[in-house]
């Protein structure tokens, strides 16, 4: 006995280890990709996945740097390993601009097959037609604002065409809420057993980009749907940390992004408590500040974040 709880104490230290590896090496590579060096995002990929090939999420971020890095084998490789390991959104595959390189490919039909035989297993009880709705609603959502965001971020962004995609943007959206409305009003925040998992996110995007009174009236439902299992904690987070900044109030999880008014640079928006924000964010799944304000292109140092934001409350509170 003495021998197996020596054994495990000398194995756990190693396990912590690998574990804090693997997200080094992902940090690494999602900050290459922000950067646009695919290939060294890649590199770093590949060295996370010498450890572990457990998260569907980091698979298919990686296999889109592979795709924009123009190593398609790879990026089949681990978008096929993502999909065993649980990615399921066949709308988000399809509009995915990282993947488009993939298209010409013979495999790519051939791992849209795949994803679709799971989704027929794993939806066999699914309401069809409300999943077929809400997937049209989805790709509606995301494929306008991935055309904004690549007009938003070219080298020379063009002023008029970013105007003239966000009032597309805002009719789609207006248009889009009619639909989720009137499927909340009437059956609720329906879980993925009932829409699929991008069903269910689509509920939460549509709300989340909504107007302020919109997400107040839908807001305890979420809350609600949560506590019973049919939504998730982490989109939660987000919408409650919309909600909150919209009435004037500081965030909760710092998943909201502003402009600095006096560097004019995109920064955390104020939060409250920024010492405990990675434990609040560890409750509803999300991951470190660190890693999500990479993901933004955001440099975070909780220090300087907590002296920016008193500064900032000095400026508020002597304001006439």
């Amino acid at each position: 006995m003495k021998k197996i709880i020596t054994l495990c104490f000398i194995m756990l230290p190693c396990l912590f280890m690998q574990a804090q590896t693997y997200k080094e090496w992902v940090h690494k590579a999602d900050s290459c990709y922000t950067a646009k060096n695919y290939k060294l995002s890649v590199s770093y990929y590949d060295k996370a996945f010498k450890i572990e090939q457990k998260s569907w999420s980091d698979l298919y971020n990686a296999s889109c740097s592979a795709s924009m890095a123009g190593q398609h084998k790879k990026a089949f490789k681990w978008l096929n390993l993502s999909i065993d390991n649980g990615y399921e959104n066949m709308a988000h595959i399809k509009i995915d601009e990282d993947l488009k390189h993939l298209h010409s490919e013979k495999q790519w039909n051939k791992t849209i097959e795949k994803l679709q035989k799971k989704l027929d297993v794993i939806g066999a009880n699914y309401d069809k037609a409300l999943e077929k709705q809400l997937a049209e609603i989805y790709t509606e959502d995301q494929e306008i604002r991935g055309e904004f965001m690549n007009v938003y971020r070219a080298t020379k962004p063009d002023k008029k065409k970013i105007d003239s995609i966000g009032k597309i943007m805002e009719r789609k959206d207006s248009i889009n809420l009619i639909k989720v409305m009137k499927i909340l009003d009437e059956r609720g925040w329906l879980g993925k057993n009932v829409v699929g998992t991008q069903g269910n996110q689509t509920l939460f995007l549509v709300i989340q980009h909504a107007d302020l009174q919109y997400q107040q009236k839908y807001l305890p439902m979420m809350r609600e749907a949560v506590k019973n299992g049919n939504a998730n904690p982490g989109n939660l987070a987000y919408l409650e940390d919309r909600v909150a900044l919209r009435e004037g109030k500081k965030q909760i999880y710092g998943s909201q992004s502003s402009k600095n008014k006096k560097t004019g640079k995109i920064c955390i928006a104020p939060m409250i408590d920024p010492d405990n924000v990675d434990k609040r964010r560890a409750e509803v799944g999300l991951g470190t500040m660190a890693e999500y304000a990479t993901k933004l292109n955001i440099e975070w140092n909780l220090e300087e974040y907590k002296k920016e934001l008193a500064e900032t409350e000095k400026l508020e509170n002597t304001k006439p």
